[in-house]
Order: C-alpha cells, then sequence, then structure tokens
C-alpha cells in the first residue's frame, strides 16, 4: 500500500490529502506544527496550524497570510483525509498532525517534548499505525533534569549574582526558551531586562493566557536615568537584573551597557562541555524544549505504532535502536535544524530573540 506522506523537495508530502507539512519550500497548501522558523517558512498561498499559535504565526509570517486555525482535537477533512491537531507541549501552539485515510493513521509529531511547563499545552500522546518523529537528542547521552532542579540553579546564579552587584545575562532562544524560564523563575529575585528580540514574543504569550512576570527593556532603564526618575542611566542601573537576551546578541555592542556581569546559555546543548566551552559563558543550564532520550523512547511507545519515521536530529543511534527493539523504522531527510534560526534573533526583532 502506498505510503501517506513521502518526501519532495517542498517538504513532507500526504499523497491523499495533497498537503505539505511543515514545507520548506513554497507549497499551495501547508500545515504547520509550531512557528519556529525552520518549521514555518513563508511564501504558502494556505496554512492550517492549531488555534493557539495563530498569534505567534501571524506576527512572525504576517498579518495578512491565509492562515487557518484548528482547536486542539477538533477534525476536519481535507481530500477524504481526517486531520487533527494535538498537543505536542514544544511551545506554544505546537501540535502533533493526525492524518486518518481509509482506515490508516499516520501522525507526524512536529517537535516535541513530555514535561508540562505551563506555557503551552502539555504533550498528548496520539494512537497510530505510522509516527513521524523528531530525534534532536535521539542519543541515550541526553537525559533532562526535572526542570524545576533546573530553575533552582538559575535562581541560585542569579541571586549570587545580584548579592555581588552583577547583572546575570542569560542566552537563549527568544521564542518559548525565554518565556519557559520567565514562567518558571523567581521574579522576585531582582528586575527582570529583555532584549528587544523577547518582548513581542512575551506580549502574544500573555495575551495566550500565560502568566509572565514583568519585564523591562533597556529602554525603559535608560530613560528613566536621562529623564531622573530614579533609573541612573549607567551601568550600574543593571545591577542585580537579570537579561534574557537571544544568542545572537553575545559579544555584540548591545551587551556594553550592562558591565560586569555573569553570562549563562540555556539550551539542551549544553549537556556537552565542549559546547560550554565553545559559547565562552560562565554557566551553562541544560533545559530544553524537545524530549530526551527517554522521553523519545516512551512517546514513541505510547503511540502502538508498528512503523516509525525518524527525521531531523540524531537520526541514525534512534533508527538502530528501534529496529533493535523490534520495530519497522527508518528515516525521512528534511531541512529542519535546532531553531537556527533563532540564533539570528527571529523575524519578529527584524521587524521591529534563541
Amino acid at each position: 500500500m502506498e505510503d501517506m506522506v513521502v518526501v519532495r523537495k517542498e517538504g513532507l508530502y500526504c499523497i491523499p490529502g495533497d498537503f505539505y507539512i511543515d514545507p520548506w519550500r513554497p507549497v499551495a497548501r501547508a500545515v504547520i506544527t509550531h512557528a519556529h522558523a525552520d518549521h514555518a517558512r513563508s511564501g504558502h498561498t494556505s496554512y492550517l496550524a492549531a488555534e493557539a499559535g495563530a498569534g505567534i504565526l501571524r506576527a512572525r509570517l504576517g498579518a495578512d497570510i491565509a492562515l487557518d486555525t484548528l482547536p486542539y482535537g477538533q477534525s476536519l477533512t481535507h481530500n477524504g483525509v481526517r486531520l487533527s491537531l494535538h498537543p505536542a507541549g514544544h511551545v506554544l501552539g505546537s501540535a502533533q498532525l493526525r492524518m486518518e485515510h481509509q482506515g490508516r493513521v499516520w501522525v507526524a509529531s512536529g517537535d516535541y517534548k513530555l514535561e508540562a511547563d505551563g506555557t503551552c499545552a502539555p504533550f498528548e500522546p496520539v494512537r497510530c499505525d505510522v509516527f513521524i518523529t523528531e530525534s534532536t537528542f535521539g542519543m541515550p547521552i541526553y537525559r533532562w533534569q526535572p526542570q524545576a532542579e533546573i530553575f533552582d540553579d538559575i535562581n541560585r546564579w542569579w541571586r549570587a549574582n545580584a548579592d555581588q552587584g552583577r547583572a546575570s545575562v542569560l542566552f537563549c532562544y527568544a521564542f518559548g526558551k525565554a518565556q519557559r524560564i520567565l514562567h518558571g523563575i523567581d521574579a522576585g529575585i531582582g528586575p527582570i531586562v529583555c532584549h528587544g528580540a523577547v518582548t513581542p514574543l512575551n506580549h502574544l504569550y500573555r495575551e495566550a493566557g500565560v502568566a509572565l512576570p514583568d519585564t523591562l527593556a533597556v529602554t525603559d532603564i535608560e530613560s528613566a536615568g536621562k529623564s531622573g526618575k530614579g533609573g541612573k542611566g549607567s551601568r550600574q542601573a543593571y545591577a542585580g537584573a537579570l537579561v534574557i537576551a537571544p544568542p545572537s546578541a553575545a559579544g555584540s555592542p548591545w551587551m556594553r551597557r550592562f558591565g560586569d556581569y555573569s553570562d549563562a546559555f540555556a539550551s539542551g546543548w549544553m549537556r556537552l562541555r565542549g559546547t560550554r566551552r565553545r559559547r565562552g559563558v560562565d554557566r551553562g543550564f541544560v533545559l530544553s524544549d524537545h524530549a530526551d532520550w527517554p522521553s523519545l523512547l516512551q512517546a514513541i511507545g505510547d503511540t502502538g505504532a508498528q512503523r516509525v519515521i525518524v527525521t531531523h536530529g540524531q537520526v541514525a543511534t534512534l533508527v538502530r535502536w528501534l529496529r533493535q527493539s523490534g520495530l519497522d523504522a527508518g528515516a525521512f531527510d528534511t531541512e529542519y535544524g535546532e531553531e537556527q534560526a533563532e540564533d539570528g534573533a527571529g523575524v519578529i526583532a527584524e521587524a521591529a530573540d534563541a
């Protein structure tokens, strides 16, 4: 029987439905799993996405895109294929796509994580015959600590810097990771300053009902200093503050205003010592919005799928493990990456994270 989903030069293509999933070249009909720039690209004629992600998609791709949305779990039928979107737990609005046609069910995961974090709908296992899964951290070395422990570590680092009169600069992806950190930290330690690439996304999260602490922009502090309204308008004004900034800000002139600061990077890649050295930061916090190795295996097992297709990441390792476990496993060659465009601060920042 013909596969329901194949790879074409434009991206993952659903044959009976005649639509693409997170295509990387312009197409007529695109179903988008989430708004990170490697999955949601401009130029498509029409888009379908989860209702919860509509605001982010329009902000990133343009308010006038032809976007239809579905609430999680609600279905529609297109060309005989019944489609529904289910929470992926990755970022706000992220979804898995369930496709049912002639008694067969395929699910494309997009990016996902299993640990709920309060900033997006938690991951929902979806039973299927064939599961298309990411494998960003698909190696046994990748095993995450509970996020509460990571937030405690961030709080201790921030508090220690504040006690010494230093700013704490935390680099992280602007969309998803920044808001997850803001939601999880102890905002009572000191003021929180966000880079201009982060602030618009914070607004969208708040509009979606996600609780985030109050944050400042550098312009707020520096304007207050110039107007004599209590701000010092100098490096000392940032003493004790937590600064949330995209990776692209590191080493830029924007950083000079913070004077004597300690810096850190929050990412699953911080699990590797070499990555911490290359980033040249004082601290590395292992915090990822992707599933770790045990979670990947759990998610795959919970689908009940006997066939698994692995995409972007540590593909060969995961495919080999699944085959040794008795599953029919293969791979799709895709153009997705670890939110690589987020390192460049994101589309919103260019118009106004990574």
